[in-house]
Order: C-alpha cells, then structure tokens, then sequence
C-alpha cells in the first residue's frame, strides 16, 4: 500500500473508535475528488455539492463496511459514483448550466486559452449525450486520470467493461465533437490502440 492509503486506513481506524478529527482528515484528504468527480457526473456546481455531501454522510455512518480489501479512496469514489447514480435517477437529469471556468481544465490540444474556452461547451455537450455508464468510465479514466483497474474496482466492473465503455465513449465523443469520420470503424485512443 501507499503512504495515503496506509494512512487512510489509520484514519478509519481512529474514526471507528470515536475520533471525529480522524474523519475530519479523511474528509479534507478526499473532498476535492469527490467533488470534481461528483461535478462530473452531475454537470450541476449545486447538485455536485449535495452529491459531494451525500457521500461523506454515506462514509460517515458505514465507514464500518470498509474492509481494506482496496484502497480507501477506491471504495471512497464508489460510493461517491453510486450516490451520482441515486442523484441522477431521482432528477431525471435536467439540463445543467455550462460549468465555470475555474472548474474545467484547460484544453491543452487547444492554441491558446482563448481557443480552449471555445471548445469547452462543445465537450461539455458530448460529455451530457453520453449515457451515466459511458461518462462514468470517461470521468474517471480520462479526466480523474485514475487507471482502468482503479475504475473497475470504483464501478465494481471488470477492467474489459470499462475498456469498452471508454472504447464506445471515446468514439461517440468523437462523432459529436467532428473529430471522426463517421465511416471509421476503428478508432485509434490516445495510446495508438484500437
């Protein structure tokens, strides 16, 4: 295990025996994650924050069934994806606003900042026509950077699910973005792979 992960299990650990500090620490370890994922799925700045508090109230009162199988913060960003899904099942999915600047990483494909603004409502767009499936593994793979194995284990799926979702993503992403020929079969991701 990692220093993070080991000291998550510490955390826990003090937590489970009374010690609110230790999830006060957990929690500033995590929050921001979980908010930029839980901002991701939701596509709402307010939604994303009642998500982001679900989940920690979610830890907070079964932070007992963490058994240290993985590491807190895969399990941590499971629950916070599974309350995105009770989130978005109860709403329907109403139309989000366009997200802040401040909350979207620049477009480093893009010339230059002005360029990347321009693109972002686009990506945003097609990021809302994917299904909840879809985006999640984009979310967490291309934009939270975390591997395929780590998304598996979040989305408690195998790691060739999440392949193909990303797969499938990519490719409609691309369709809507103007950056595919609709004829192509076969795709190439970022790593030159089918």
């Amino acid at each position: 295990m990692t220093d993070r992960a080991d000291l998550d299990v510490a955390l826990i650990d003090r937590y489970l025996t009374g010690d609110i500090d230790a999830f006060n620490e957990l929690m500033d370890a995590h929050e921001d994650r979980v908010f930029a994922i839980c901002l991701r799925m939701m596509r709402d700045r307010e939604a994303a924050l009642d998500a982001t508090q679900d989940t920690f109230l979610t830890v907070f009162r079964k932070a007992d069934r963490f058994k240290a199988k993985a590491a807190f913060s895969t399990w941590l960003y499971r629950v916070a994806m599974n309350t995105c899904y009770d989130h978005l099942r109860r709403k329907k999915r109403k139309q989000a606003d366009q997200l802040p600047e401040s909350y979207d990483p620049e477009d480093v494909a893009a010339g230059d900042a002005f360029e990347s603004v321009d693109v972002r409502p686009s990506i945003e767009a097609a990021l809302d026509d994917l299904n909840e499936e879809f985006r999640a593994a984009v979310v967490l793979v291309d934009l939270q950077g975390l591997s395929v194995e780590q998304a598996a284990d979040i989305l408690e799926v195998p790691s060739g699910t999440v392949k193909s979702r990303l797969f499938r993503a990519r490719k409609q992403l691309a369709r809507k973005l103007g950056n595919l020929n609709p004829d192509s079969e076969h795709p190439t991701d970022v790593d030159g792979e089918p």
